[in-house]
């Protein structure tokens, strides 16, 4: 491990300095997981009491995963133009996630496509439910049991466990404070969009 001023620079193979995307990949992904199950979880709350609210609340969670989803994508793809030498390998953990986003991208036309609220809400509910279920699947149970590409997947060590301590003690000083704050702007901007909703939605009544 090397310092480029106060800042930690990895030195492992074809990984380099591109090592620092870390802060910024890992946390996108983390926030998406976090707000889809949120969103699963009022979506759940929404089918046990038909409360309006819980599929608002759902809905904007979904909306701001898939925004961090998007960036998790592209700076996934930004790493492996560096490290594997293509910006989409034909890996089955990059191809899961995009099945992943893609199948929120169809609750979202989903919801558009019908005009009644308590009927929109709950064929959206039910569809959340499946889309969390195919998300868990394509993003952590498939590459673990088939050959990727991807750190921690298909037999390839995580970061923390290469012999030359990649991910040492000063690198996770930054990593977990930015997964935190990820997360917690993540669930910030949820909030906002859901209070907007509410607003909205007392303002037309």
């Amino acid at each position: 491990m090397g310092f480029k001023g106060n800042v930690p620079q990895p030195e492992i193979g074809n990984l380099d300095e591109t090592i620092r995307n870390l802060y910024f990949h890992v946390p996108m992904w983390f926030t998406m997981i976090g707000l889809l199950t949120a969103s699963l979880a009022n979506s759940i709350k929404y089918l046990s009491g038909f409360n309006l609210s819980y599929d608002i609340k759902a809905d904007e969670q979904a909306k701001t995963a898939m925004v961090f989803g998007v960036f998790g994508l592209l700076t996934g793809m930004v790493w492996a133009r560096f490290t594997w030498g293509d910006w989409w390998a034909n890996d089955v953990k990059l191809n899961g996630a995009a099945i992943a986003v893609l199948s929120y991208l169809a609750y979202f036309v989903l919801r558009n496509s019908i005009n009644e609220q308590q009927q929109r809400a709950r064929i959206a509910a039910v569809y959340n439910i499946i889309a969390y279920v195919l998300m868990i699947v394509f993003v952590f149970v498939l590459p673990r049991v088939t050959d990727s590409l991807h750190p921690g997947n298909g037999g390839n060590p995580a970061f923390s466990l290469y012999d030359n301590g990649d991910l040492n003690s000063n690198m996770r000083m930054v990593f977990y404070p930015a997964v935190a704050g990820w997360v917690l702007m993540g669930f910030w901007i949820a909030n906002i969009r859901k209070r907007i909703r509410f607003i909205e939605k007392e303002a037309q009544a």
